[in-house]
């Protein structure tokens, strides 16, 4: 009997154990497991779904309103151009007669 306690403390032994212990009763496990776990999947699957779904939504509701706002933008920009252009031609308008 002494080698059979000294066979026991091999770390060899007791790992080949638990490799066995693991791979029969993971499939035991899976099968009476699987009623309750797909269903939770499902509902994770389901809410990571929708998650993306309203991301998406939000990010093209975003990318409009800054679309609106850059083209509100370069209306304003190319208004005070126009109003610096005009104000800058009739300030030099008449200047210009005289040098001609």
């Amino acid at each position: 009997m002494p080698q059979l306690s000294s066979l026991g403390k091999s770390k060899a032994v007791r790992n080949t154990a638990i490799g066995i212990g693991v791979a029969v009763l993971v499939p035991v496990a899976v099968t009476v497991l699987a009623p309750y776990v797909r269903p939770a999947a499902r509902s994770a699957v389901k809410a990571g779904l929708l998650a993306y779904e309203k991301s998406r939504e939000a990010a093209a509701e975003l990318g409009e309103l800054m679309e609106d706002l850059v083209a509100e933008v370069r209306d304003e920009l190319r208004e005070e151009r126009e109003a610096t252009l005009s104000s800058v031609r009739s300030d030099t308008e008449p200047g210009a007669d005289k040098d001609a």
